[in-house]
This record gives C-alpha cells, sequence and structure tokens, in this order.
C-alpha cells in the first residue's frame, strides 16, 4: 500500500482483518421475541403449524437486510482503517519514520472504524429484530393465534338460515282450508293450528292421528270431496186461502153498534115553528107566552 514499507503495509492488512472480524455483524433473526398463544378453538397442532408458516412468512420480509449491514459495517472498518493509515504515515514521516508512524495511524483508524461500524450494525440488527417480529405478529394474528398488544380474535356467530315455506305444508294447508278443517291463510309453516287441523282430518277418516303433514296425507286431503252445505230447514207452510177468495184492498171498518132511538116526546107536545129573529122593536115583555105557543092539551 505504501511503497518501500512493506512491514507496515502488512500491519495495516492485518489491523483492518482484524477489525472486520471484530466489528458487530447482522444476522437474520432466528425466531420472533414475541410469544403468541393458541387463538380459540385451535388445537396445538394447529398452533404449531400457524407458528412455522409465520416465520418463513418474517423471515422473507427481512431477507437481505442483514448482509447490506454488514456490507455497511466493513465498509466502516476499511474507511478508518486507511484514514488512520494514512494520517499516521504523514505524522511519522514528518519525524523520519513513516512505516511506524502508518502502523500505528492503521491500528487507530481500525480502532476506531471498528467501534463505529459496531454500534451501526447493532443498530441494523436491532431494527431487523422488530421488523420480523412485527411480520411474525401480524401472520399469527391473521391465522386466529393470540399475539401480545393485539385484541383477541373475535369469532364471528353464523347468521342463522331464513326459514322458507315448505311446499307439502303449503299444498296440506290449502286442501285443509278447502274441506274446512284449518281456517287460516296457507303459508307453508307447520304450526299448532296446521297440526291440529291435520289430527281432525285423520280422526274424521279413521286414519292414524299424527297431525303430521306427508306425501300420502297430501294425496287423501285431495281426493276427498268437499262436504255439501248443510240443508237449512224448511219453512212451516201456511194454511191455504180459498180459491175464489180476493184479498180486500182496504181493511174492513168496524160496524159500530145500532143507534139507540131517540127519546118519544109527550103525546101532546106540538114543536114550535121557527120564529122570526128577534128585534128590538118587537120585544116581548118578560113572562108572557110567544104568541105562535100552543098550550099542550090535556
Amino acid at each position: 500500500m505504501i511503497a518501500g514499507y512493506p512491514a507496515a503495509a502488512r500491519a495495516i492488512i492485518i489491523a483492518a482483518g482484524l477489525a472486520s472480524l471484530l466489528a458487530g455483524c447482522a444476522t437474520t433473526p432466528m425466531g420472533p421475541t414475541v410469544q403468541a398463544m393458541p387463538g380459540p378453538g385451535k388445537t396445538f397442532d394447529a398452533f404449531q403449524a400457524d407458528n412455522n408458516g409465520c416465520k418463513a412468512f418474517a423471515s422473507d420480509q427481512v431477507r437481505g437486510q442483514a448482509d447490506v449491514s454488514n456490507q455497511r459495517t466493513a465498509g466502516t472498518v476499511a474507511l478508518g482503517t486507511v484514514l488512520g493509515a494514512g494520517l499516521g504515515a504523514a505524522v511519522g514521516g514528518a519525524y523520519g519514520n513513516a512505516g511506524a508512524g502508518a502502523a500505528i495511524g492503521a491500528a487507530s483508524g481500525a480502532t476506531t472504524g471498528t467501534a463505529y461500524g459496531a454500534g451501526s450494525g447493532a443498530n441494523d440488527q436491532a431494527m431487523i429484530q422488530q421488523q420480523y417480529d412485527n411480520a411474525y405478529s401480524q401472520c399469527m394474528y391473521a391465522r386466529g393465534e393470540q399475539v401480545p398488544g393485539y385484541a383477541p380474535v373475535a369469532t364471528a356467530m353464523p347468521m342463522p338460515a331464513a326459514a322458507t315455506p315448505d311446499p307439502l305444508v303449503r299444498s296440506s294447508q290449502v286442501e285443509l282450508i278447502r274441506l274446512g278443517y284449518l281456517h287460516a291463510s296457507a303459508d307453508g309453516f307447520m304450526g299448532p293450528r296446521t297440526h291440529a287441523a291435520i289430527a281432525g282430518f285423520e280422526q274424521a277418516h279413521g286414519l292414524p292421528m299424527d297431525g303430521t303433514p306427508s306425501p300420502g296425507l297430501l294425496a287423501r286431503l285431495q281426493s276427498t270431496p268437499a262436504s255439501a252445505p248443510t240443508a237449512s230447514a224448511a219453512p212451516a207452510p201456511t194454511a191455504s186461502a180459498p180459491g175464489n177468495w180476493v184479498a180486500p184492498t182496504t181493511s174492513p171498518s168496524v160496524t159500530p153498534a145500532a143507534a139507540q132511538p131517540p127519546a118519544a116526546a109527550p103525546s101532546g107536545w106540538v114543536a114550535p115553528t121557527t120564529s122570526p129573529a128577534a128585534t128590538p122593536s118587537s120585544a116581548q115583555a118578560p113572562g108572557t107566552a110567544p104568541s105562535s105557543w100552543v098550550p099542550p092539551a090535556k
């Protein structure tokens, strides 16, 4: 490296090599530093499978970062060694011993570069481990495992399937309504009223009573004619009128009782004749009989 001083050059190379070996080298993490636990309903075998898969996933996420960190650390050590050797040679040359100065400078530069590179490598290693842990935790949580710092995985309850009408029940209800055993709508759902209607039909036709729809029961219902409506009582016959009788147009009036003859007047009594209107001038004196009055005969 420095012409005329092979011993100094060898010292520089040896110092740089030792510094590189002593510098902290970053490595790919061997595993996570977080502790995961099996999730709800997870068996241990399933947890082990998730653990191995998530370790491989985390390693892929940080792949190559350790090599980059180590190359940066080696370059820092080499640069410090070269700079130290050059500075030492310059100082040693001023005192007439450039080789000794170069060796001393190389050692000093290598020591300084090693210390700096070791600190940088340690920081890189911590960052690589953190990225590895983050990738591992996210993978385990996504697979339903319990990871510190993450809320427990909530298992969603399946929604109950909506009930659908049963075609057999609907057809049976239609026939039961036609026959008068069911007084409800044909909705296709089995309920207490449909059960009672089926049981009533079975009892009326001598069938085993179970109150359950079946293809055989439906065929029996469809082959049963609807019962005829109950005949109402005939009105009582009325007495017939004679053939030549004609109804009166008006109601007969009540025949009045026979009039009583008036009281007979005395045999010698003569009815007075009508007298003309009395005038003031011809007024009779009080106590005198009229001029037309005839006394009764004795």
